[in-house]
């Protein structure tokens, strides 16, 4: 999602989890997930914006933002959306992960600690890596 406020903002997640937990630069995600053959990639982005963010898709037109291969091989498929969401109101879904490693007990984390509104400026710097190119795109889009 993307607002305009003294400039664009956008919103971008924490990721949780033990991982992730000590980081601030290049820890922060797109709401993103998985989808496979059988399931449109813009169904999966509104199925996953609902599951990391706990909340319906606001109304509006989704701007496709295209596609990029990550360093690790996902290619992820990202739409902006045009909107506003109060961070607060956010409730995170969760994933399952042994914890500590190799204790065989498993802990539920959720799977954005926080979320926030960036400038584009400084989400460059927290998104991870293979994420930053959208951000440009949507600059191009949205300012021509």
């Amino acid at each position: 999602m993307f607002r305009e406020r003294d400039g664009v903002e956008v919103l971008i997640g924490h990721m949780g989890g033990p991982f992730w937990e000590n980081h601030d630069k290049a820890a922060w995600s797109i709401p993103k997930g998985e989808y496979t053959r059988d399931e449109p990639a813009i169904d999966a982005a509104r199925r996953e914006f609902e599951e990391e963010l706990g909340l319906p898709v606001p109304p509006g037109d989704l701007l496709p933002l295209g596609d990029i291969r990550q360093p690790g091989g996902k290619l992820v498929t990202i739409w902006a959306l045009h909107g506003d969401l109060a961070p607060d109101t956010i409730v995170p879904g969760t994933f399952s992960m042994e914890w500590p490693p190799h204790s065989g007990a498993y802990q539920d984390f959720p799977e954005l600690d926080r979320v926030a509104w960036l400038p584009p400026a400084i989400a460059h710097d927290k998104l991870v890596t293979g994420q930053r190119p959208f951000l440009d795109r949507l600059k191009e889009r949205v300012t021509g």
